[in-house]
């Protein structure tokens, strides 16, 4: 695990503020991954640095319309559990 180490691009120590939930779900996940916490938040802020906004909407203009005679059934028809009284 230590030769990793070598080829990581060297770090700059951030503090972050999280809630409760936020912490205990990425702590879930590192445990899950076997990673530590920091690698969790790291591969979190590469997912979301990299998305390209203008693609999204690119692929959103592409794709709008496409399914022209798509039959929604009413919200009548949705099945929904009993309410609590």
């Amino acid at each position: 695990m230590l030769y990793t180490m070598l080829y990581v691009e060297r770090a700059t120590r951030t503090q972050v503020y999280l809630t409760a939930a936020q912490r205990r779900m990425i702590d879930a996940r590192a445990r899950r991954d076997g990673t530590t916490l920091a690698h969790v938040v790291r591969e979190a802020l590469d997912e979301y640095l990299v998305g390209d906004p203008a693609e999204t909407e690119a692929a959103l203009a592409d794709t709008f319309g496409t399914l022209p005679d798509l039959e929604v059934p009413s919200r009548d028809e949705w099945i929904r559990p009993p309410s609590d009284p």
